[in-house]
């Protein structure tokens, strides 16, 4: 985390180009001090600020920080003690105190109390507004903040007095947690509260809610101290938390985030997430691999595309030719033409590859719990120079991702004839591949892989029903691309017979599955969405067209509320150009579903009605945090959120009052296909792996180069 900050320190203060790219944010930057930066073992106090400067106690000692190391003094800086009058009867326990309008306010078990200088008495408040009425009890927290304004947090939830009317906070309010312990002001009237789960930061009556390792080193929060320039102190369980306010623009997020990806994820022209040697320490990263290396590669390589596009930038186009290679080495180094494979390793990949890892012993013990799993060996299979291993078994995932990538870098980047012909290359290949094989991937023992088939018998059959949908739309995006690269019409051809015959079609307009609740993976939102990006775009059938968004927009309801910025980046870009076609007259030729009466003229208009996004995808792009290790967050305890009373519903899903997921920062994931209705949730490798910058980059240059922000 450490690393993180100080290489932002290095950072610009601002980069030239549009607007809403060098418009400055505050990005919250975590840094946690503990013994391993030579704070004591254990519990910390309190924090003070002396002079700006913060000094820490523990039971035994006390150190202060010179902005590089924690030395040991004897500051003589004490937290002022109130001297209070007798204690109202019946008040219980003293848990609060601060100066306030010429006099005090406390805060106590039984009670918030105010009391006069001029009075010289106690008096209970009793906060009310349009919606509450409270008599406050367990009163652990009270400030006031740079405006002057009083601010409580007890069991019922979070005050804020302004001098002549309150305004009472609870879950519904979208306050988080209420179990208090402190509180400290900011500039600009913003206020921390410390909780025993963590900390919030209240600002513009908004609630930010750090914990986790993400944040803090511990969630047990004993203190706070916010310095002049925003940044805030936490004394906790397991040493210091401070929290950067760092302003920063989204350019030089990307610019971060490529940095990122480029240090610590690549290998070898492939992206991946890494692996920590030391936990939760970036700066142990070694290379990793994962079955998705085809996918994520190519989510990479569109993203430097896709900034190539808006920038012209040298950088972004070499980055794009590179994932382009990598991603075509995968298709020219297997068995026969136009198998890709998922992953490349040299020869000597000290991880365990071969068996007895994936034995055919281990194979049909896997499948006595899931019988699709497939019996193949070996996985990795060596390279025809014997130099490499490939992993077979190749995905909807991996073909998802490499056509979504070959279109947008063929329209985007390859210029030229010579830089065009290797597309047409490689995407003929894998087309010509799953066509010869009756639609689906041919592993080198002769058979489909276990998620590779598009085969008409397989996707109307029982075994593929759940599939059918989106497997079809896939197909059918796959030969769109393949007949806008190539040019060749073979591929329309093949496209209509698929709907002719076998109504591929009229499958595709459920692409995605909303029940029961163990069919709705997140991934396929992934698979779905980037195969419609082709599909939409190269189809030229006005009745598909129709089709085809209708789709979209089932399978985006969904997920609308998920706060992703890529999905929703994805569905914008093409609903826009939908409705941009629909206001042209582009469907108002009588001859579009003459049958249908007026349900043309209906359903284009009404498809044409595209929510606007702009301002949520830029919100979750600021908000995302630089730090991409995968953090154990657990949301369950949350006063603003709602669990979902689907039946069979798995545990632990629900979103906020207001009907979307929690803030993306505050999730446990960091990828795109991901349910942001996991209220708990990790990713893979935990803490022993940090995810690739891509999470920012891919939907950030996207949303620009379709100017859904601007």
């Amino acid at each position: 985390m450490r690393t993180i900050f100080y290489l932002l320190l290095i950072l610009p203060a601002s980069i030239f180009g549009q607007p809403v790219r060098t418009n400055i944010f505050m990005q919250d930057v975590a840094i946690h001090h503990t013994i391993r930066q030579g704070m004591p073992d254990g519990k910390i106090i309190s924090v003070i600020l002396d002079k700006d400067t913060p000094v820490v106690k523990s039971e035994n000692s006390e150190l202060k920080w010179d902005g590089q190391n924690w030395k040991s003094v004897l500051s003589g800086v004490k937290k002022a003690l109130l001297v209070l009058p007798q204690l109202p009867a019946n008040s219980g326990l003293l848990l609060s105190s601060v100066e306030y309008n010429k006099g005090f306010a406390i805060g106590t078990e039984n009670g918030l109390y105010f009391y006069s200088h001029e009075k010289k008495l106690w008096e209970e408040i009793l906060p009310k507004d349009e919606k509450y009425k409270w008599a406050p009890f367990k009163v652990a927290a009270l400030v006031v903040d740079s405006k002057g304004q009083l601010w409580f947090g007890a069991d019922q939830g979070v005050g804020c007095f302004n001098g002549k009317t309150w305004k009472l906070f609870t879950g519904k309010e979208g306050l988080p947690y209420n179990q208090f312990t402190c509180a400290a002001a900011g500039s600009d009237g913003v206020v921390w509260f410390g909780t025993r789960s963590g900390a919030i930061r209240v600002e513009k009556d908004l609630f930010y809610y750090r914990f986790s390792l993400r944040w803090l080193p511990d969630d047990f929060i004993h203190d706070i101290a916010v310095q002049k320039d925003g940044t805030a102190w936490f004394a906790t369980n397991k040493g210091i938390g401070e929290i950067v306010r760092k302003p920063m623009t989204l350019d030089e997020k990307g610019k971060y985030f490529t940095w990122q990806t480029e240090a610590r994820h690549q290998r070898m022209g492939f992206i991946a997430p890494n692996e920590l040697k030391v936990p939760f320490d970036e700066s142990s990263s070694t290379p990793g691999i994962s079955d998705n290396d085809g996918m994520y590669t190519s989510m990479y390589g569109a993203a430097q595309a896709f900034r190539y596009a808006v920038t012209g930038d040298a950088e972004a186009k070499a980055l794009a030719v590179r994932s382009f290679n990598a991603c075509k080495w995968l298709v020219d180094i297997t068995h026969e033409p136009g198998f890709p494979a998922r992953v490349i390793v040299p020869i000597d990949w000290p991880e365990p590859l071969k068996d007895p890892e994936y034995s055919h012993q281990m194979n049909l013990a896997v499948q006595k719990s899931d019988p699709f799993w497939k019996d193949i060996n070996p996985r990795f299979v060596k390279s025809k120079d014997g130099k490499y291993l490939w992993k077979c078994d190749t995905s909807s995932d991996e073909l998802a991702g490499h056509y979504f990538f070959y279109g947008v870098y063929y329209d985007l980047v390859a210029k030229t004839e010579t830089e065009r012909e290797p597309v047409r290359q490689v995407v003929a290949a894998i087309t010509d591949h799953l066509i010869r094989h009756g639609f689906y991937l041919s592993d080198h023992d002769g058979k489909a892989t276990r998620w590779g088939n598009f085969s008409p018998e397989y996707c109307n059959s029982i075994w593929g029903w759940d599939q059918r949908g989106l497997n079809s739309m896939m197909m059918l995006s796959f030969l769109a691309v393949a007949k806008h690269v190539t040019g060749d019409p073979k591929y329309d051809e093949v496209a209509s017979m698929l709907r002719k015959k076998y109504n591929y079609h009229i499958n595709a307009m459920h692409s995605k599955e909303f029940f029961p609740p163990s069919n709705v993976v997140p991934w396929d939102n992934n698979l779905c969405l980037m195969s419609m990006y082709g599909l939409l775009n190269y189809e030229e059938n006005r009745e598909l067209l129709i089709m085809y968004r209708t789709s979209l927009e089932n399978s985006w309801l969904h997920i609308s509320k998920q706060q992703n910025a890529f999905w929703n980046t994805i569905y914008a870009s093409l609903a826009n150009n939908f409705s941009i076609k629909s206001g042209q007259g582009y469907f108002s030729q009588k001859d579009i579903f003459p049958e249908a009466g007026g349900f043309t003229a209906q359903i284009t208009s009404e498809l044409s009605k595209v929510p606007p996004l702009g301002e949520g995808v830029l919100e979750t792009l600021q908000r995302i945090p630089l730090d991409l290790i995968g953090y154990q967050m657990d949301n369950t305890h949350r006063l603003d959120i709602v669990f979902d009373p689907t039946p069979a519903q798995k545990p632990n899903m629900g979103w906020r009052v207001d009907g979307y997921a929690v803030p993306v920062e505050e999730r446990g994931h960091v990828r795109q296909d991901r349910d942001g209705f996991a209220l708990k949730t990790q990713e893979v490798g935990g803490g022993n792996s940090e995810q690739e910058g891509t999470f920012f980059l891919l939907p950030y240059y996207m949303a620009l180069y379709h100017q859904l922000i601007k």
